[in-house]
């Protein structure tokens, strides 16, 4: 597949109109950022300052599950792991906050898809869930398998039922909810199951390492997203080197979305 060419991005001030815990140190922001709402698409991401005691020398890259168009506004998820994240979560609503964007490469979803696999794992969801929506306004099906340690870690599920046309898979590593280990078993489970003309896969490597193998094994077209501390979105810290087949790249540029053929995984 080819990816959308990535986008340097530009900055925006964005006016905070909620900010709220959805779940055990995860927590949802929603910016009203009118032009940037309209340009993101999924799976790209923003960088945000944060300002205060934990005022970050880089800004916190951030990927958004959904933007409302006619309000004007991105929703974001983030997990509270660090003090800019923490700080970040005490932002109050009406305050503003510099953010860079788009950046990145979103997911390539093609129009003739007609039923497509998303599978995600811990803060992996943020992006799977962004490709669900953008899914569902089209005539793909998609199953969704959605992975976590323990379900006070799950978030969105309802909304994510609601909209998808296929089914939606929860695994959980202490069998809290849904199926009990990791979300690359029903993921394969599904891969066997259903003649995919798309895989999408975020969360930990060893995840999406067995489930692109497999996928391009069976040769669907498959895309991965990585993970990477992604600190100027635009290639000039070096913090999110990403190796393939063609030599390093970075995530903030190259990706985050990158062909699963092209990635080495460790």
């Amino acid at each position: 597949m080819a990816a959308p060419a990535p986008s340097k991005g530009r900055l925006f001030c964005a006016k905070v109109m909620a900010n709220e815990p959805v779940a055990s140190e995860i927590n949802r922001i929603v910016l009203e950022a009118p032009e940037l709402a309209a340009s993101l698409r999924a799976g790209q991401f923003v960088n945000v300052a944060v300002e205060g005691e934990a005022r970050q020398l880089t800004r916190i890259p951030l990927s958004f599950t959904d933007t409302d168009e006619r309000a004007g506004t991105i929703e974001l998820i983030y997990a509270l792991i660090g003090p800019g994240t923490r700080q970040l979560s005490r932002v109050g609503e009406g305050s503003v906050l510099s953010v860079l964007g788009p950046l990145g490469n979103g997911w390539s979803i093609p129009e003739a898809a007609k039923r497509a696999l998303l599978v995600s794992g811990g803060t992996g969801t943020v992006p799977i869930f962004a490709a669900a929506l953008a899914l569902a306004k089209s005539s793909t099906i998609a199953d969704v398998v959605v992975g976590a340690r323990t379900k006070d870690l799950l978030w969105g599920l309802a909304a994510l039922k609601e909209k998808v046309g296929g089914e939606v898979i929860v695994a959980t590593d202490d069998g809290s909810a849904g199926e009990r280990g990791f979300a690359s078993e029903p993921a394969l489970t599904l891969l066997s199951k259903h003649p995919y003309d798309l895989v999408l896969v975020c969360g930990p490597e060893p995840l999406m390492k067995v489930v692109s193998a497999r996928s391009v094994e069976l040769g669907i077209d498959c895309e991965v997203s990585l993970e990477r501390t992604m600190a100027c979105g635009f290639g000039a810290c070096s913090t999110c080197a990403v190796r393939t087949v063609h030599g390093m790249k970075g995530a903030c540029m190259d990706g985050p979305v990158f062909d699963a053929k092209e990635v080495v995984f460790p």
